[in-house]
């Protein structure tokens, strides 16, 4: 396969069902030459495309303008807005996060275990790529590049689908990475973007068990339970980001306040912002907390006890409990004490990240202990929940369920294993 492959000259008219087969069977080809490059050249390869990305910056950045320009003729939320920006220190930072991961040790071959039985048969389990992964994503022109770069890095092909708000970054994008990747002698074909916005594309996605591995899809509720109740393959996924802040009575005031201002604002519209914060009846210091939001622009709803704090507070409402506002906007409640505060995670968190502040030690190890989300955290800010401050280099999604990989979904959580045997003979009896 060639630079020149189909892919890049089919007309985005073309039958979203056929499209996508043949993409999928191109990048299946094209995953087994990946597969058979050594670590080190698909190590090279990704920092050619991070050299592609930096010289492309200027046309990156004027694709975004043009994505943001008709997100806002559309009406798109702020923080849809911010989600979909870019500009030259974000379009950095995604650059080197493309080294970042390529500098990671790969997965691809570790032994997991082995054993030897007594008729002298030797079993080795080693991490081997899924293979084809599909990406389903909205507005964050970021995944394109982070996708791509860890599928690669962990020997998979990946067809990436990205949101209508994003089409032109994700094609300056996806066009600088390619560039890079096939110098480094990965086939083209082995990263494609779906080049039409059909929406059938995603069902034709979704259906195509036997070409594609696995799905991650990346993107508001909506997006994620569709591809969750319609996919025929199997998905790596988390629905919402309900993420809890709960501030113990032994918590310092200057530490509770500094993250949770930081846990909610630093960036309301990313997955790990923190949607409720919980605040114990013993708190002395809850009024100056709550004033403090507020007077940095938190629209805080509360229940009745937070409501006589500030007369500033909206009253909360049963659904506030289980909204993810992904805007500056915060659900606040007063509990009477740690089982009270477990009990409200229990029945309102989304399994992504909850946290505790508090320098009581054991009232901390039993929140962690207790509390069941894929990230759960002692005196840090929500905000943490990213693969690259996990030191993962990137990440393709946070995972929620309890199937395979949870949290965040890096380079490990993109292979499988195999069983390797190795005998001298043996026959069984």
């Amino acid at each position: 396969m060639t630079q020149t492959a189909s892919r890049n000259t089919r007309p985005e008219s073309e039958d979203p069902q056929t499209l996508v087969e043949t993409l999928a069977r191109e990048a299946r080809l094209a995953q087994r030459q990946l597969a058979a490059m050594t670590s080190a050249q698909r190590a090279a390869a990704l920092h050619l495309a991070a050299d592609r990305l930096e010289a492309a910056a200027p046309a990156i950045l004027t694709a975004n303008a043009r994505d943001i320009a008709a997100g806002e003729a559309r009406g798109l939320a702020k923080a849809m807005i911010d989600r979909l920006a870019l500009d030259e220190a974000r379009l950095a930072g995604i650059a080197a996060a493309v080294r970042a991961v390529a500098d990671l040790p790969d997965p691809v071959g570790q032994v997991i275990d082995q054993s030897e039985q007594p008729n002298g048969l030797r079993f080795q389990r080693i991490r081997v790529p899924v293979g084809t992964i599909g990406i389903i994503y909205e507005s964050r022109p970021n995944v394109t590049a982070d996708a791509a770069t860890l599928c690669v890095r962990a020997g998979n092909a990946v067809l990436l689908r990205g949101g209508s708000e994003a089409v032109f970054s994700n094609r300056a994008i996806h066009a600088a990475l390619v560039e890079g990747l096939v110098e480094g002698g990965v086939p083209a074909e082995a990263v494609q973007l779906i080049p039409t916005q059909d929406r059938a594309a995603v069902g034709a996605m979704l259906g195509a068990a036997g070409l594609i591995d696995m799905i991650v899809p990346r993107g508001g509720k909506s997006l994620v339970a569709r591809v969750q109740a319609d996919a025929r393959v199997p998905v790596l996924a988390h629905l919402d980001g309900i993420n809890h802040t709960y501030i113990h009575a032994a918590a310092d005031p200057v530490m509770a306040q500094d993250i949770a201002l930081n846990a909610k604002l630093r960036r309301t519209g990313i997955c790990g912002a923190m949607e409720t914060l919980l605040v114990d009846a013993d708190y002395p210091k809850a009024a100056e907390l709550v004033a403090a939001l507020i007077d940095k622009g938190c629209e805080v709803r509360g229940d009745e006890r937070i409501r006589l704090l500030d007369d500033r507070v909206i009253p909360a409402s049963a659904n506030d409990w289980d909204t993810e506002y992904l805007d500056a906007v915060l659900s606040v409640a007063m509990v009477d004490g740690l089982d009270a505060a477990l009990a409200h995670i229990a029945r309102h968190s989304s399994g992504h990240t909850d946290a505790i502040v508090t320098s009581d030690d054991a009232a901390a190890e039993r929140f962690l202990t207790e509390v069941d989300s894929a990230i759960v955290m002692h005196n840090a800010s929500s905000q943490f929940a990213d693969g690259g401050e996990f030191g993962l280099g990137a990440e393709i999604g946070i995972a929620t369920g309890r199937l395979h990989a949870r949290g965040p979904v890096a380079l490990e959580g993109l292979t499988t294993y195999k069983w390797q045997v190795r005998g001298q003979g043996q026959t069984r009896p």
